[in-house]
């Protein structure tokens, strides 16, 4: 197939069709995948590889079915090689970028950290989503988010995962002010959610309004 990616098909309007479930969603909220210049199919997770795309809903099973009844193939017209693990690159490639946007909010000054910190944002109502490491207390979080029942939280990062982001021993509590990186957040935990083994790590579901809009 020569060295450059498949020829870009049109991929016009507002949403995109699984090719499993022939549902449509919003772009930003499905998994486009693409065949690399080896024939491998590649995870694309920006949505920004040239190529043809083909897109998947965010769902474990969706994925795994498409790998193992030959959609990938039969979508680019071609034998392609699907990895073993892509459900594991996947799952690895959102959580990856879920730390990245935490990371990117904090340098922004558009996070903090701590109990009291977030606790107080959001009696402000400053916080627009709240990440509480997996591996912290759920007394604990009931007791941040007491009075704040609306607002989203999101557990997927370590406590471990969450000091090394914001240069500390330990941190459990985080918060993201409004604005483009929680919005991004919540669309990359929508994903996550739906691909992630074990199911959805989310205690609390929040519309998805915002979602295209932030992954442009």
């Amino acid at each position: 197939m020569g060295g450059d990616f498949l020829p870009e098909t049109e991929e016009k309007g507002s949403l995109r069709r699984c090719a499993v479930t022939r549902e449509e969603g919003e772009p930003s909220l499905m998994i486009r995948f693409v065949i690399s210049p080896s024939g491998e199919v590649v995870p694309d997770l920006d949505a920004r590889l040239p190529g043809r795309g083909i897109w998947l809903s965010p769902r474990r099973d969706v994925i795994e079915q498409a790998r193992a009844r030959g959609v990938f193939s039969r979508a680019a017209r071609q034998q392609v090689k699907v990895p073993e693990d892509i459900v594991a690159r996947v799952e690895a490639g959102l959580l990856r970028r879920m730390s990245e946007l935490v990371g990117l909010a904090r340098r922004a000054g558009q996070a903090t950290s701590g109990f009291m910190k977030v606790r107080e944002w959001l009696v402000q109502r400053k916080a627009a989503i709240v990440v509480h490491a997996l591996d912290g207390s759920r007394e604990e979080r009931e007791r941040l988010v007491s009075g704040q029942r609306d607002i989203p939280v999101v557990e997927v990062l370590s406590s471990e995962d969450l000091a090394k982001i914001f240069g500390r021993e330990r941190v459990v509590n985080v918060a993201l002010s409004a604005g483009g990186l929680a919005q991004r957040l919540r669309c990359e935990n929508k994903r996550f959610t739906g691909v992630a083994e074990g199911g959805p790590r989310m205690p609390r579901t929040f519309p998805a309004h915002g979602c295209e809009q932030a992954g442009q």
